[in-house]
């Protein structure tokens, strides 16, 4: 295995042997406190993918996170969470030591079966976000976060029955429940952020539609923008719905639809020769477009100028 390679770990049991911790007491969930967890990232493999959930809620957190592009520090709790086969990776300095407290919920999808979670988890979209669109935490609600866990880790403590499935079950749904709508809140909350993320899509699209690209490649896609803003599309789509009542794409159409007027304004260029300017390969999607954006129809909006 190169050292590129993520090392997957396929069993929850397979994970506490890898971080050096005792046997989980159930093979399918677990309840892990950070402060046990003795491995340190330079004593393994770079990057780490398993098979089962995990909610993290981390503080003192040694290493780099980020917040879309802005890096923030924070004296509350931070979450983050990952869904089987997403890769983590941490980076720390070469002579720092990596440490970090708080709590870890590890989750295969085998003990939610048969309940409604099984299919309502695949549905929580911050299992899709990168660590960097991590979910922010306040004073009262990392305590509140902290006593769901506590209350599952009490459970998963105790002698399992016929109760112990569904209790913890409802536990962890509770928990998502809150996460999502904390991250509703901070949607609203880091308006400084998230404004700064508007501006950097507006320079980002100013400069791809100024350059060769757009004749050359196309209309950048929605994954694009995301990767070049260091977001996730899902994250990306939800911030301008918030901010601007648009999708990515609805937003890429609308500029899109500015520099084609600007075009048809100023310059005596055909509407064919418009249309693969803009990255169009047939200039009838361009008019079908333009109209439905426009309520006119790229000749008739250039009529309006004469």
């Amino acid at each position: 295995m190169s050292s590129s390679t993520p090392h997957h770990i396929k069993t929850i049991a397979e994970y506490h042997r890898f971080m050096e911790l005792p046997k989980p007491e159930h093979p399918l969930v677990s309840v892990v406190k950070f402060d046990d967890i003795k491995r340190q990232p330079g004593n393994g493999p770079k990057s780490i993918m398993h098979n089962f959930y995990s909610v993290a809620l981390k503080r003192n957190f040694t290493a780099k996170m980020r917040y879309g592009q802005q890096e923030f520090d924070f004296d509350e709790g931070v979450m983050h969470f990952m869904a089987p086969k997403q890769i983590l990776s941490i980076q720390t300095a070469a002579d720092e030591e990596f440490s970090h407290s708080g709590w870890l919920l590890l989750i295969h999808p085998d003990f939610l079966w048969n309940s409604p979670l099984s299919t309502k988890i695949k549905q929580y979209e911050y299992f899709s976000y990168n660590v960097n669109e991590a979910l922010h935490l306040s004073e009262k609600e990392e305590t509140l976060v902290t006593d769901i866990i506590q209350n599952i880790a009490q459970e998963y403590h105790s002698n399992i029955d016929n109760f112990s499935q569904a209790v913890i079950i409802a536990q962890i749904e509770l928990l998502l429940t809150y996460a999502e709508r904390f991250y509703q809140r901070q949607f609203i909350t880091r308006k400084i952020a998230n404004h700064k993320l508007l501006n950097q899509l507006e320079v980002l699209l100013n400069t791809y539609f100024n350059s060769d690209q757009l004749a050359n490649k196309g209309m950048p896609t929605v994954q694009f923008i995301a990767e070049n803003l260091h977001v996730s599309a899902n994250y990306l789509s939800r911030l301008l719905q918030l901010l601007t009542g648009q999708s990515t794409k609805q937003f890429i159409h609308d500029k899109l639809i500015e520099l084609a007027k600007e075009k048809l304004s100023t310059t005596n260029l055909s509407v064919n020769e418009i249309a693969y300017s803009l990255g169009f390969e047939h200039p009838q999607s361009f008019s079908k477009l333009f109209k439905s954006k426009t309520n006119l129809s790229p000749l008739e909006f250039r009529q309006t100028f004469n």
